[in-house]
């Protein structure tokens, strides 16, 4: 509204667009990670009783292409890095990064496993799992299984806990609830 005195119709029709768009909110784009759910997939029909280790970014910063869990597209060209606004726009050598949502991580691995299949049973009062996970920061993850006294520099710094902050670690292992299951 450019005018300090709306009128009365502009006003409705403000308040009116308003509401609608709170009603029939505009659908956000999101990528979806259909290459983890193959691979999960795979891996838990092959070794259905596996443990998982898995690490990557949690988020990328700037990145300019839109959407939930959007890549980063990044090329370099004589010693610059250029990051694209779009996919299609990175012909030939870009890297391409995407974000790893670890919730949906956990979503998909459960799925996999058969968990969803499985989630309730008859007299059961809660959900049962087939896998417990946990998903730690790198620097939490590090101080409980890395040796963080021992990479600690003189001056302080210590890379397995100050490096990548932008990285989450998940892991996931099979639990002995799924042979229980199989007894109801």
């Amino acid at each position: 509204m450019n005018e300090e005195n709306p009128s009365l119709r502009e006003k409705l029709s403000f308040a009116a667009k308003g509401l609608v768009s709170k009603v029939f909110p505009k659908p956000r784009r999101a990528w979806l990670p259909t290459g983890c759910l193959k691979l999960l997939d795979t891996l838990h029909q092959t070794l259905p009783s596996m443990s998982l280790i898995a690490s990557d970014f949690s988020y990328l910063p700037d990145v300019s292409i839109p959407g939930d869990r959007a890549p980063l597209v990044s090329s370099k060209k004589d010693g610059k890095t250029l990051d694209h606004p779009n996919y299609l726009d990175a012909q030939g050598d870009a890297d391409i990064f995407f974000p790893t949502d670890f919730l949906l991580l956990e979503q998909i691995d459960h799925h996999c496993s058969g968990f969803s299949k499985d989630q309730m049973k008859r007299g059961a009062f809660k959900p049962v799992k087939s896998r417990r996970t946990i998903i730690l920061d790198s620097a939490a993850f590090m101080e409980e299984f890395g040796m963080p006294l021992k990479t600690r520099t003189k001056d302080g710094y210590n890379p397995l806990l100050d490096d990548f902050r932008n990285t989450k670690f998940y892991l996931s292992v099979p639990t002995h609830n799924k042979n229980s299951l199989n007894r109801m």
